[in-house]
C-alpha cells in the first residue's frame, strides 16, 4: 500500500554533522584545520592561483603565438614538375618563377603524388619515400640541401 512504502535499508544515508562536538569525529573545527585562509568561512582561493606570482594561464599570449623553431614547408608534388625540361635543375626559385609556388618558405618538400616524366634535378630539403622513389624510376636526381 502507498501508506505503507518505505525506503530500504542502507538505501538512504545520513549527512555528515560537522562542528558537533569533539566526540563526532569532525568536531571543533570540521576538518578545516587551525587557523589559514581555506579555515575561515568563504575562504579558499579561485581556481588557478598561485598564491600571488602571475599564473599559468597568464604567462603566454592568448591568441598569435608562434613557435621560434616552427619550420614551413612549401609543398611540391611530382606532377607538378613535368612542365621543365630535360636536364634542368630545380630549386625553389624556379618553382616561383614558374609560379607553382606562391612565396618563398623555409623550405621545399616534394610529395610523390603523380608521375614524374622528365629527367631533371631536383633540389629540396625534404622528399617523401614515394617522391624517392618516382625519381629514382625515371632516373632523375634529388639533392638534399
Amino acid at each position: 500500500m502507498l501508506n505503507n512504502l518505505k525506503p530500504t535499508e542502507g538505501s538512504r544515508k545520513k549527512g555528515v554533522r560537522r562542528c558537533r562536538g569533539l566526540g563526532s569525529g569532525l568536531g571543533k573545527n570540521g576538518g578545516s584545520g587551525n587557523k589559514g585562509q581555506n579555515s575561515r568561512t568563504g575562504g579558499g582561493v579561485r581556481l588557478g592561483f598561485e598564491g600571488g606570482q602571475l599564473p599559468f594561464f597568464r604567462r603566454f599570449q592568448k591568441r598569435g603565438f608562434k613557435h621560434h623553431a616552427h619550420v614551413t614547408y612549401a609543398v611540391v608534388n611530382l606532377s607538378d614538375l613535368n612542365c621543365f625540361k630535360d636536364g634542368d635543375t630545380v630549386g625553389m626559385t624556379e618553382l616561383i618563377e614558374k609560379g607553382i609556388i606562391k612565396k618563398e618558405e623555409d623550405g621545399l618538400k616534394v610529395l610523390g603524388n603523380g608521375e614524374l616524366k622528365v629527367k631533371i634535378t631536383i633540389k629540396a630539403n625534404k622528399f617523401s619515400k614515394t617522391a624517392l622513389e618516382g625519381i629514382e624510376k625515371i632516373g632523375a636526381k634529388a639533392e638534399n640541401i
